[in-house]
């Protein structure tokens, strides 16, 4: 049996487990691996070095090297990401509807875990921990497979949550790890039906269509963040500038980072040399439409391909539209649905992109960086989806969840 079945058969077993155990043993289990990962921090910095000095030798892109390094601040943050956890109410169990029928029937939906989720991801080993204690605290099983770009991380990472879970009441088989990073593995991972209950990817996106192509097991899309702000005439400028700024620089390697901002022709006449000053200071590479190359020499040419593209780095689109409606247009066309944002004071603009954005999260006035698990108060995330079916946004414990039917009778018959 391959190395994908042998742990995905050992996952389904230690769903069963899972299934039934309590909020306490799970919160245990989850506090142990915890302490592991502070007391194991500088284990974990030496695998991840490992890793990062091999990105560079191979030329790995500095956005993805950033997304793979590990800092004790991280490492901490990860910590911290599973103690919020157990504070976090548990969903299973909990009723969402009851009936109770003429003919004595007493009907509960009730939620219940998934069953066995498996993830495959690349770079960030902090969702090898986020995608196990999510899944834990849910009483998932949950089966990884990362990339070979963070391989030394992930492993590492994986038998500091096997150390915590062998201290605890929970199945140890509840995280796996597929070690063998190969493509070989992956197209395994995308039929095995008999374990796996549901396939989340968390990656770019060509990783998310190539596993909504080839997968036969239940796919939940977390969709790659061509993200955009559209700054309308009545904007505030110095609101417009600020958020504009920290959309696409505080973090620009991740996917709620903006890649294009929409600009009204009039409040760019206005205010756009403040604007483009304030991202050149950032060191904000700007690419632009005619109107823009034609406003600021030092805006190089977009073609039209590049509207799509997702670049997670320090490279920005600027493009001037007429009005509300040009860049709703624009958003329908290149938006991969996942955040947008509009800067106005003007209600009704407002209230109109709210109602015709179809993205996991519409903004007013405020920056896209907060479409996060953290942010929304759902502790750590395990994606954030983009479709419309069972989830969408940033997937907390809830998203993690299914439901049953528990119908008690006495004795009725139809």
């Amino acid at each position: 049996m391959s190395e994908i079945r042998d742990k995905g058969k050992a996952a389904k077993e230690a769903s069963i487990v899972l299934n039934v155990a309590t909020t306490e043993e799970k919160n245990h289990a989850l506090q142990l691996i915890a302490e592991q990962l502070i007391e194991e921090q500088d284990q974990l910095l030496i695998e991840n070095k490992k890793d990062i000095e091999e990105g560079r030798e191979k030329g790995i892109d500095s956005a993805v090297l950033d997304r793979i390094l590990l800092t004790p601040e991280r490492i901490e943050a990860m910590a911290e990401g599973v103690r919020l956890l157990i504070d976090l109410h548990d969903p299973i169990g909990e009723t969402l509807e009851e009936i109770h029928k003429e003919n004595g029937l007493h009907i509960v939906k009730k939620r219940v875990p998934i069953g066995v989720i498996a993830m495959i991801y690349e770079a960030r080993p902090n969702v090898t921990i986020d995608a196990a204690s999510l899944a834990l605290k849910t009483g998932n099983a949950v089966v990884l497979r990362g990339s070979s770009s963070a391989k030394f991380s992930n492993l590492a990472l994986w038998r500091v949550i096997q150390r915590g879970l062998e201290k605890s009441s929970l199945p140890v088989d509840s995280v796996q790890l597929i070690e063998d990073t190969s493509r070989e593995t992956a197209k395994e991972l995308f039929t095995l039906n008999d374990y796996l209950d549901v396939l989340i990817p968390r990656g770019g996106a060509k990783l998310i269509q190539t596993v909504i192509r080839e997968s036969t097991v239940p796919v939940i899309e977390t969709g790659a963040g061509n993200c955009h702000i559209f700054i309308d005439e009545s904007a505030d400028e110095k609101m417009a500038i600020d958020i504009v700024v920290n959309a696409k620089t505080q973090r620009p390697s991740v996917c709620n980072a903006i890649e294009t901002v929409l600009i009204d022709s009039n409040w760019l006449a206005q205010h756009g040399k403040n604007l483009i000053k304030a991202l050149q200071e950032q060191d904000v590479q700007l690419q632009g439409d005619d109107t823009l190359q034609a406003f600021d020499s030092n805006i190089a040419a977009v073609e039209q391909n590049d509207w799509s593209s997702e670049y997670l780095d320090l490279t920005l689109r600027v493009k001037s539209v007429e009005n509300v409606q040009q860049a709703l247009e624009h958003i329908a066309t290149y938006s991969t649905k996942h955040s947008e944002s509009i800067i106005t004071q003007t209600d009704a603009h407002a209230e109109q992109f709210l109602n015709s954005v179809d993205a996991a999260a519409v903004y007013v006035n405020a920056s896209t960086r907060f479409t996060d698990g953290f942010e929304f108060g759902y502790g750590a995330e395990i994606g954030i989806s983009t479709q419309k079916l069972h989830a969408r946004g940033p997937m907390g414990l809830e998203a993690l969840t299914s439901s049953k039917f528990v119908i008690r009778g006495t004795g009725q018959i139809r």
